[in-house]
């Protein structure tokens, strides 16, 4: 056997002996009735009630964005033919970076084909462009900004504590006076719902000359009088160099995007080999994109049930002495600590309640913090979220639930 087989043996033998071998579930999203989900497992079909979906505002399911995306399929086939600078590159691809410019207060837009991809692109270009970056990130930056910042083989990382002001400040008081510097951080943090404190960060910047990259990928479409994120709810887009984000979440559909400064899109778009080497988003996904903004941007009763219905929830876990995870966001995480017990409860939920919430384990979050992640959406109902709790308390809380 080859070495690198061998090696794929060990590794997965270790994963599976660990609890946190990651099996899909294959789930059918069922557009008229989310967030209800048709699922087959052991030969048997059912709906599934699931909690844990990106989709946090249902736009995927809206039938304005899908007669959108419908229509430009028709119109323009389902694929872009090629790279932005080769045939990609279409009147919809402009449109959207327009809206998305205009969301966030900025000059100009650059799409990407993933949230993913437009960080790793962006942070690996800005930080190749110099020969002494100093960057500050977050302790708990997504994979894409940590693959970004280690893309550049000469800049200088430093990683602060998780929110920690002071220690943030300590790390920019001791670089050079001169140096370029960059803070990149994230607003909402997706596995335990709290949210950073961008005006802090923003005066530590102009204190100490940095550059600042926000993350606002949990929060477009959601926070702010427009969608535009946290940094518009707390007025300091401004403040911010660039602010990044994803079609993929709030607004339902898929792709990334950086906006900002003019000119420093402009580098980004002549240099970032994620962007210059991969074909374009299809047109009905832009198309898709573009509505679902345009609607969001109008609609702040729908963002107001989202923050409803995770406040709601929140309680109704607190009140059953169930161990909820306290943050500031739309985000409700559920400790459990342990990875084998974590993905027993989700396949319980699914088994024995026909419900789903995805079990968060390493390393995605760190070994003993293991989680499962509840996303209750507009279409999540009073109801449901009575029913969740009754199926946990009978899952996490056996002794206390049986009858007597």
């Amino acid at each position: 056997m080859h070495k690198f087989l061998a090696k794929c043996d060990e590794a997965l033998a270790e994963i599976s002996a660990q609890g946190r071998y990651r099996r899909f579930v294959a789930l059918e999203k069922l557009a008229d009735r989310f967030p209800y989900y048709s699922v087959t497992m052991e030969g048997k079909t059912r709906d599934i009630l699931v909690w844990s979906a990106n989709d946090y505002l249902a736009m995927g399911t809206d039938p304005r964005v899908i007669a959108a995306a419908a229509e430009a399929a028709r119109r323009y086939g389902a694929g872009a033919g090629g790279t932005r600078n080769i045939a990609g590159s279409s009147p919809l691809h402009v449109a959207l970076e327009e809206e998305l410019a205009d969301l966030h207060g900025k000059d100009a837009a650059l799409l990407f084909t993933s949230g993913y991809v437009s960080n790793q692109a962006t942070l690996t270009a800005i930080l190749s462009s110099l020969p002494d970056w100093h960057v500050f990130s977050d302790a708990q930056n997504h994979n894409s900004m940590i693959v970004g910042i280690k893309g550049s083989r000469t800049a200088t990382v430093h990683v602060f504590r998780h929110n920690d002001m002071a220690d943030l400040e300590r790390r920019l008081a001791s670089a050079p006076a001169g140096a370029p510097k960059l803070i990149a951080f994230e607003s909402v943090y997706s596995m335990d719902g709290d949210i950073a404190p961008l005006s802090e960060i923003c005066d530590l910047a102009d204190r100490y000359n940095a550059l600042t990259y926000l993350d606002e990928v949990h929060a477009v479409g959601m926070y702010g009088a427009h969608g535009g994120g946290v940094s518009e709810q707390d007025g300091v887009a401004g403040r911010i160099t660039i602010i990044e984000g994803t079609l993929a979440k709030g607004f339902g559909c898929h792709g990334g995007y950086i906006t900002g400064d003019f000119k420093v899109l402009d580098y980004i778009r002549s240099v970032a080999a994620g962007f210059i080497f991969t074909t374009a988003l299809p047109p009905p996904t832009v198309a898709a994109a573009l509505a679902s903004i345009r609607i969001l941007k109008q609609d702040a009763a729908l963002r107001a049930r989202l923050f409803a219905g995770a406040e709601m929830l929140k309680a109704k876990f607190r009140a059953a002495n169930l161990p909820v995870m306290e943050g500031n966001s739309h985000i409700v995480p559920l400790m459990i600590g342990n990875a084998q017990k974590a993905t027993e409860v989700s396949m319980r939920l699914i088994r024995e309640f026909g419900m789903y919430a995805t079990p968060i384990n390493y390393p995605t979050v760190p070994q003993g913090t293991e989680r499962l992640r509840f996303t209750p959406g507009p279409k999540h109902t009073e109801e449901m979220m009575d029913a969740l709790v009754q199926a946990l308390l009978h899952i996490l809380q056996p002794a206390e639930t049986a009858p007597a």
